[in-house]
């Protein structure tokens, strides 16, 4: 029997102004946390296609977009994959517009930066013509929403409700059994001028097809990570480190290094006299000596002596020396006394 193919659309186009300094030398989706990108996250949660599946991936880039295609090139050279320039970002659903071309027959629609964990096995009898992964939140107010009847079936999302009545967030995961519905729907949200804040979002095309008769339903997710600022990023790596991602047990031995778990630290990072963890990641040929860190995130070759860092997130091959306290560091950046 013949696989099927579903498109995987990750809209990675935005500047990621939010994760300055970092995202002016790179896109948020290659910042590192626990171990790997953010890419890397996101697409271990495919993982749980049905194993009849197999997926295309139709990348949004932007601003530093060939660097993605080169960390594609490089790491998942398995993977199908086409990249489409956003070069003005003007939203999710104009990300979507621009992958036009290579749309057809079911997809996911997958946020490239956030981290979550949804069940796919369940493609492979799904009946409704729309999914959307939801979790629930306390304050629902910064996030998009899923108002849903009695049987389960989505009535209408809300972007930025500003009320607290329903706390069911949609998560930036969804699935779609006709792409060209959606794209339909998509032209008549832009001839509609239906936006916020001049951004075509993905939910308001949603609420024009669920005007049209779609039946979408919703699934909960356990995870729901966000990778968008530099302090949720230090939060994921705690998360993702403490649930599966520490490799402490490797560094146990080495006899002038004090390891407090979890942590994960690239075996080809060289690390001496120092004080690591908890919640530490330390990446590939990163140099570490007499420092205390936690809390930290070390990208690929960074390099720090006699430091004390909490709180921090240190960009690849940047350099710190004799420094305390809470940094934000961006690649490359030199600091010291």
């Amino acid at each position: 029997m013949q696989n099927k193919t579903i498109k995987v659309v990750i809209p990675m186009g935005g500047l990621g102004t939010r994760l300055r300094p970092h995202t002016w030398s790179k896109p948020k989706q290659l910042i590192s946390v626990a171990g790997k990108t953010v890419l890397d996250h996101v697409l271990d949660s495919l993982s749980t296609l049905p194993k009849n599946y197999d997926f295309e991936l139709i990348n949004i880039v932007g601003y530093r977009g060939d660097q993605i295609e080169d960390y594609m090139n490089s790491h998942h050279p398995e993977i199908k994959t086409t990249y489409v320039l956003q070069e003005n970002p003007r939203g999710q659903s104009h990300a979507i517009q621009l992958a036009n071309e290579y749309l057809d027959g079911p997809m996911l629609m997958v946020f490239g930066d956030t981290l979550s964990n949804p069940d796919l096995s369940l493609l492979a009898n799904e009946t409704a013509g729309a999914v959307a992964w939801v979790k629930q939140v306390i304050d629902p107010r910064r996030f998009g929403v899923a108002v849903v009847d009695k049987k389960g079936c989505v009535t209408k999302l809300i972007e930025k409700p500003e009320d607290m009545n329903n706390n069911l967030a949609v998560v930036g995961f969804y699935y779609f059994q006709d792409s060209r519905s959606l794209l339909k729907a998509i032209s008549e949200q832009m001839d509609r001028e239906i936006k916020l804040k001049g951004e075509y979002y993905l939910v308001d095309a949603i609420n024009i097809m669920l005007e049209h008769g779609l039946k979408m339903r919703i699934e909960k997710v356990d995870i729901w990570l966000d990778a968008g600022t530099s302090q949720a990023l230090i939060d994921t790596n705690r998360y993702l480190l403490e649930n599966g991602h520490d490799n402490s047990t490797d560094w146990l031995s080495i006899s002038d290094v004090v390891i407090v778990p979890p942590v994960y630290i690239h075996p080809t990072a060289n690390v001496q006299r120092s004080i690591i963890g908890p919640c530490v990641s330390i990446g590939a040929e990163c140099k570490v000596k007499q420092c205390i860190l936690k809390d930290t995130i070390l990208e690929d070759e960074a390099q720090t002596t006699g430091v004390i860092l909490e709180d921090s997130l240190v960009g690849r091959s940047a350099r710190l020396d004799r420094r305390a306290g809470k940094i934000n560091a961006g690649d490359n950046t030199v600091v010291t006394l």
